[in-house]
């Protein structure tokens, strides 16, 4: 904010670019190597309910607690 006062102007960012050229025999050789991959993913539970369980808990010794 302060910057613009003293003529700070922002420069546009400088980037590299890589020329790609498609080459359908390496196209092809990517295709051969490539194989279908299943990916499993063991599934965990999220611990969720055991947080709800634990707050409720302490919400219930917290509240005898306070009645005593």
């Amino acid at each position: 904010m302060i910057r613009p006062m003293f003529g700070f102007r922002p420069k546009p960012k400088k980037f590299d670019y890589q020329y790609r050229y498609y080459d359908p025999e390496k196209d092809e050789r990517e295709k051969r190597k490539k194989r279908i991959k299943f990916e499993t993913h063991t599934r965990r539970r999220p611990a969720q309910f055991t947080r709800v369980l634990f707050y409720a808990a302490l919400l219930s010794i917290v509240v005898y607690l306070i009645s005593l």
